[in-house]
């Protein structure tokens, strides 16, 4: 009976991840499943996006993991990917108020993407887990 609460237990720690807006955040107050400490500031978001692409990251199939800050500040969480091993391989200025560069470490390539939203900068990043 014992093992049948536990496993109970278990289920919806493990569901509501799923079911709650912060879906995509694995390991809450880091960067990229904890690549380095969340600087002050940075407030984590999931996409909105179909239920199809929840479940894709669900699966382990992709990763993402988005953060708002204040003010345009689009190169802002870079560093701590260089200082963990990263090595950015694009810099491209896309357009007034958007920013993408790719980085890579070991044979592992992420996506970097920071977009101006009103009077704060988003910024996406996503690859494989």
């Amino acid at each position: 009976m014992a093992a049948l609460v536990g496993l109970g237990g278990w289920w919806v720690l493990t569901e509501r991840r799923w079911q709650s807006p912060l879906f995509c955040i694995e390991r809450p107050g880091t960067l990229w499943n904890g690549l380095a400490p969340l600087p002050a500031g940075f407030t984590p978001e999931c996409p909105t996006y179909s239920r199809s692409y929840r479940e894709e990251i669900r699966a382990g199939l992709s990763r993402v993991e988005m953060y708002r800050v204040a003010g345009w500040q689009p190169q802002a969480l870079l560093p701590l990917f260089q200082t963990a091993g990263y090595r950015q391989l694009t810099d491209d200025p896309i357009a007034p108020g958007n920013y993408a560069a790719f980085l890579g470490r070991a044979g592992a390539e992420l996506q970097y993407l920071a977009a101006r939203e009103g009077q704060t900068t988003l910024i996406t990043i996503s690859g494989k887990p």
